[in-house]
């Protein structure tokens, strides 16, 4: 009997980390590795045809946001500048929040939650889709690179040194003319709504609840995106759980259909 009970805590260990048994969870991991790595190749490898592109159409969203009377971003980052911590904080968030908090939710819905991952990840790899389509079709330069308004790249400045266009083998999956939609903004409201949901204690879901929002600020702060994308970020993240939650009804319905035709023809 003793040598049975370390087993049996093992396995009871096993179903709590891999809910769905070892092969799903390599399955789900090759899964999302596989897409966001042809995502940032395809990515990087959009062309936008005409060089002076991504700034005119930066210029028409500067044009756009300056006649609603919004275009407030060389502030906010000004302001953010004048306090150093909060200004590290933005930089350091940018860098890290979109990719370690991120991983680590999805890992938590996985292990945890796992009833709920298949339509978070069906989120996720939709989202994807729609911000390529948003890549070729408007190519954009970030505020980063229009210095002329005001902005500054907050970002190398917080490493040490900036990232060149040129930078040899990287160069397939860098695309600095990105920023429509914002991808920051759309992982945070997928994540942050998710978890909210999922989460059991009130101040984890209050905090989730709160990351979009200081993403938000992050990405405008530091001088890589506009309002506009941010706005465009959110209806993304919208549009991906809007066919994500479709795709889940019609699933569920077309596995009860044979089950209703089997009841009927048994009661027949």
């Amino acid at each position: 009997m003793l040598g049975i009970v370390p087993s049996e805590r093992r396995q009871r260990l096993r179903s709590r980390l891999l809910p769905r048994g070892f092969k799903d969870a390599l399955v789900q991991l090759a899964l999302f590795a596989g897409v966001y790595v042809l995502y940032e190749l395809v990515r990087g490898l959009v062309d936008s045809g005409n060089g002076y592109k991504p700034f005119g159409d930066a210029m028409r969203i500067i044009d756009l946001e300056r006649a609603m009377h919004v275009f407030v971003e060389p502030t906010i980052q000004a302001w953010t500048q004048n306090t150093r911590w909060l200004m590290d904080a933005a930089d350091w968030s940018y860098l890290n929040a979109h990719y370690v908090l991120t991983a680590g939710a999805l890992v938590f819905i996985y292990v945890r939650r796992n009833d709920s991952f298949g339509f978070v990840r069906n989120m996720f790899l939709i989202s994807m889709m729609i911000a390529l389509v948003g890549y070729a079709l408007y190519p954009t330069a970030p505020p980063r690179l229009m210095p002329e308004w005001g902005f500054t790249d907050s970002i190398s400045q917080f490493v040490g040194s900036g990232v060149s266009i040129d930078d040899g083998p990287t160069k397939a999956f860098l695309n600095f003319y990105a920023a429509v939609p914002s991808m920051h903004v759309c992982f945070a409201v997928m994540i942050g709504g998710s978890m909210a949901r999922l989460c059991r204690q009130r101040p984890a879901r209050v905090a989730w609840c709160l990351y979009p929002l200081w993403v938000a600020f992050v990405v405008i702060a530091t001088g890589n995106h506009y309002l506009t994308d941010v706005l465009l970020g959110v209806l993304t993240a919208a549009a991906a759980a809007l066919i994500a939650q479709r795709l889940a009804t019609r699933a569920r319905t077309q596995r009860a259909t044979p089950r209703a035709t089997f009841s009927v023809h048994r009661a027949a």
